[in-house]
Formats: structure tokens, sequence, C-alpha cells
């Protein structure tokens, strides 16, 4: 972090101190802005002569005196209060009594570092990501004592750097780390529960979210030391449970398993230090089935909304035939339409060929009942959320549906278990929960149940490849994979915004710039639905029973007075109405 630090500064135009009391370490550094400078020109990003330029503004030392005559001075040492507050005080009798002075701490009180130094009114947190060159946010972190023009003066630094500032208060983790902290512990006992695999997990959430990495692996990159530092912090701070470590964090760390650092984590690396993982012995064996799957040719899909339509054009584009069925005649037909009109979209994007768009639709025979489903191999309902309407159309499946035919439901937040025992069958039935928009998205999550048959769940690995969606295997519980570690990271989301600690906007920067996120929680939550949320939220609570999980009353507020986001208009943001 020092050295991207100084990376950033020098690049900039800045006179750049670097001060380390090991020699070697100051010389990494010089060595590393050689090396991403000498980058920078082959790609043609940095002229020669302004390279010698930024290597001629970056000096190091071995002795803290170096920084007298600095403006401002950044500490980037490891995250050990004692440490830092050495620095801090040390400084005091070095630099003038103007000079700015910035913790880069993410996890440690600034308020307490700053009542050390002689003039706390000058001490504030500067949190950048890693890598610093690369990452635009910077979290801004004043306390109590904190002078505005401090403030200012860092905050007007970091928009002249080409970074996004945002201004928090002084809590473990401040916006970024608060939130994606939470999420990597949940992920890390999801993990230790035997719940489902590392691979899975991660997996998952990449296919699921659209993150860059999965929670395990972003452990393994950020330290699993750093990891369950943070989070003590962020557990004396708060008291929720859900911010413990993990235990799993503690025995990793114990055992000098630190992730890419030590070469071992989560995942086993090439070398330490290396991004490259290497088969160990979790690794999965192969892609072998331990059950051969039924022979599946026909498909029936209950339901006429977007995801029933998305699900039906699947399995078309990938050879099957197709029963749509709908309450009505009506309703399937225009299921059936809606899905003509997404193949079209294809074709005007060259996708796919007019040919195979009426090929396609053909493979679709929409039906205005479920009697259509009578020689279907597999049947996947896609209807409302609501376990009475799920039971009653398994009850009729199982009298339609012929013996063998394995049953599927895509619910996201119901327990599997209950369709299943609505039938007679409950070993042909299985969750294969489809992410929207279906066609796009590749992960589908496979639940089975303690009654689910092998060759039951293996035939829907089998149908998986042969759709070219991603399946990743879970228990029946609320949630799932994806659900469990999403939903309670936007209720975290919401809670900041209740206690006034940052803003739905200044949230939704942080976690795009700092977290990767393609989306911040707040645009997410609008898009899904702020009513569909907190019925996960509350189903996520009433499984698990953790305080934590409680769905935040602002969300609920909002939803009691109609604002459920993109479709209603409003939801933590406004939308024109169309």
């Amino acid at each position: 972090m020092g050295s991207g630090i100084a990376e950033v500064l020098a690049r900039s135009g800045r006179e750049v101190i670097g001060i380390d009391v090991s020699g070697t370490a100051a010389r990494n550094a010089v060595t590393a802005l050689e090396r991403s400078t000498a980058n920078a020109v082959e790609r043609g990003r940095l002229g020669d002569r302004d390279r010698q330029d930024v290597l001629a503004r970056f000096r190091t030392f071995t002795e803290l005196r170096a920084a007298a005559g600095a403006d401002l001075v950044i500490e980037a040492v490891p995250e050990d209060h004692a440490l830092k507050r050495e620095v801090l005080t040390a400084l005091d009798a070095v630099v003038r009594p103007d000079t700015v002075i910035a913790t880069g701490t993410n996890a440690l009180s600034v308020t307490r570092l700053a009542a050390g130094s002689a003039h706390p009114e000058r001490v504030l947190g500067l949190h950048f990501f890693n890598p610093a060159p690369a990452m635009r946010l910077v979290e801004v972190v004043s306390t109590v004592l904190t002078a505005p023009g401090a403030t200012a003066a860092v905050t007007g630094l970091a928009r002249e750097l080409g970074k996004e500032p945002v201004a928090v208060g002084d809590r473990p983790g401040f916006v970024a780390d608060g939130l994606l902290f939470g999420y990597l512990n949940q992920a890390a006992a999801m993990y230790e529960s035997r719940y489902a695999t590392r691979e899975d997990i991660d997996a998952a959430m990449r296919l699921g979210c659209g993150l860059p990495m999965g929670p395990l692996a972003l452990l393994d990159l950020i330290g699993i030391d750093t990891a369950r530092t943070v989070l003590e912090a962020m557990y004396a701070a708060s008291g929720d449970r859900l911010h413990a470590p993990a235990p799993v964090l503690g025995q990793l760390g114990a055992a000098g398993l630190t992730g890419r650092k030590a070469g071992r984590g989560f995942y086993t690396y090439e070398a330490p230090g290396s991004a490259a993982v290497v088969p160990d012995a979790l690794t999965p064996a192969g892609e072998a089935a331990a059950a051969a799957g039924r022979p599946v040719r026909s498909v029936g899909v209950a339901g006429s909304g977007t995801m029933a339509s998305g699900i039906a054009e699947v399995f078309a584009r990938a050879g099957y035939g197709v029963v749509l069925a709908a309450r009505t005649p009506e309703k399937a037909g225009k299921a059936r339409a809606r899905i003509a009109k997404s193949l079209g979209r294809s074709v005007d994007k060259g996708r796919m060929t007019a040919g195979a768009r009426e090929e396609t639709l053909s493979r679709i025979t929409p039906a205005g009942s479920l009697d259509a489903f009578g020689d279907v191999d597999l049947a996947v309902e896609a209807v409302a959320e609501d376990l009475a309407v799920k039971r009653q159309l398994f009850a009729a499946l199982d009298r339609v549906c012929k013996p063998g035919a394995v049953l599927a439901t895509t619910t996201s937040s119901l327990p599997v278990v209950a369709c299943a025992r609505a039938t007679g069958r409950p070993q042909d039935v299985v969750g294969m929960h489809f992410f929207n928009p279906a066609p796009a998205m590749k992960l589908v999550e496979v639940v089975r149940t303690v009654l689910t048959a092998d060759d039951a769940h293996a035939t829907v690995h089998e149908v998986c490849a042969e759709i070219r969606k991603h399946p990743v295997d879970c228990g029946d519980r609320a949630g799932f994979i994806v659900n469990a570690l999403l939903f309670p990271y936007l209720n975290n989301a919401v809670r900041m915004v209740q206690e006034h600690y940052a803003t739905p906007d200044d949230i939704d920067t942080a976690m795009r710039l700092g977290g990767g996120y393609p989306m911040g929680p707040f645009q997410l939550l609008d898009v899904v639905g702020l009513d569909v949320s907190l019925a996960i939220q509350r189903a996520l609570h009433e499984e698990f029973r953790e305080p934590g999980l409680a769905p935040a009353p602002l969300l609920e507020h909002l939803v009691a007075a109609g604002c459920l986001g993109r479709k209603s208009g409003r939801g933590f943001h406004e939308y024109a109405r169309a």
C-alpha cells in the first residue's frame, strides 16, 4: 500500500518521501515504481521523459525526520494500534504544526489514534484501496476532533489525484470494508459448515452477482490474518455476531495459512505471493457424477412471467422440446411472444440467424394447463414466490407428470422439501434456481433436499451441462448460497443509511469503486424490488434467528409506504414514470 500510494502521488507531480525502517523495503518501493512506470511506458500511457521525472520525485529514507518539511504525511504501516500510535506520536516532534497527518487504517479507531497526538485536529483517516494506482475510491475519515480545513485539504487532494473521495465517519471498516467484510465472514462460515464447497461458493458469487472474485479467493488475496483483524474491530464496535470472525479464519491464521502471501489459505497457490491456484486435497476430482441421470428429451415450464419465459427460452435454444404452461392459453401465448421478441433481439445483434430463431420458437408449445405435462421428462416451475401456490402446483404436477419425471422448483427463498412433500414422489423433487435474466446468467443453484434421489440430482447436473449453465450444489435452506450472502450485505447497507452514517449515493460509489461491484447496493435494491428484498430478508431471519439478519426498519417502512424501487417509480432513488 505504501508503494502504491507513493506512486499515485509521484505521478501527480508531487515530491514524495518514502520512509521505512527497513532499507530493503525502501529499495523495494523504488524497484516497484521503476517496474510500474516502465510498464506504463511500454503501454504508451507515459512518456520516457515523464517517467524519469516521476522517478526523480520519489526519494526514500529510513529515518522519520526525513518528513520534516512535508505538507501531508500518510502512514501505511501494519494494522497494529500500538505501532500506528507510535508513528503518529513520533511525527509530532518532526513535522510542522500545520502538517496534516493521515492514517491509512481500515479497521482501527482513527479517533483513538488522533487522541494520542499533540495536534489531534490535524489527524484524519485516508483509506486508499489496493492496488492504489488502479482503484479510484478513497475514503476520507473525519473524527470529532478533525479540523474542517484538514478534511477539505485532503478531499481536494484526492480529487486532484483522479480519485473519488467519499466522506465517512470513524467506525471500523468505514463504508466499503464495513459492508464487504461482513459478507466475507459469512462466506467463510458457510464454507466452514460444509454447506457448500469453496469452488461453488466462489463461482456462485461471481456468476450470480457479477463480482470480479469469489469471497474465499478474495479473503486469500486480502490476507486471512488481516481480515480477522478487521472483523475483530468491527465486532468490538457493533457486537453483531455476524461480525464475530468465523473460527476457520483463526484456525488458518494460527497455522500460518494466511492466503496468497503464504502460498496457502482457502486455496493452495503455486508459490507464496503467486495468484496461480494449484490442485490440492480439496480440489474436486472431476466431473463424473456419483449416479447417472435420467434421460431428458422434453421439458415443461410452468409459469408465464419473465423467469418462466427466460427459462423456456434457455431450454429451447439448447434443443429441448418445451411445453410452456400458464393458467390460460392467452397467458401462455403472451409468454411465447415474449420469447419471440427476445430471440428477435438476438437476431438484430447478430447472435443468431433468423432461421435459428424460427427453429427455436418451433420447439416451444404453449399450453393453458398443466395437463400438457403428461409426457415431459423434466418439469420446472417458475410461478409466484408463495409457498401455498407452489405446493398446490406440485400436487398438480404429481398428478399429471409421468413416473420418473424430475420435478424442479426455481424458488430462491422457500423450502424445497415443502414443495416435495406436496407430492407422493419427494425423491423426484429438486431445486433448480435460475438467475434473472435466465438466458444471460450462467449460474444455476442446484438444491438437494434430504429426500432427493441421487439420479434426480444427477439429472439436473447433466441438463445444466446441456444448456451451458454452471451448476453449484447447496442444501435446502433459506437463501441457498447467493441470496444468503447477498441480502444481509444489502440489509447492512440500509442500516448504514438508517443510522445516517453515509448516503445511498456515497455507499453505492464506495461499493462500485472500492469493491468492484457492478451495481451499488441501493441501485440493486431498487432493481430487485424492495418488497422482494424484504421478503427474502425475513425468510433468512426466520431460518437462522440471528438478530443481525432482522430486516432494517427503514426497509420495512419504505415497503409499507409503497416505495418499492423502479417498478413503483420510487425506492431509495426516484425514477421517471414510463
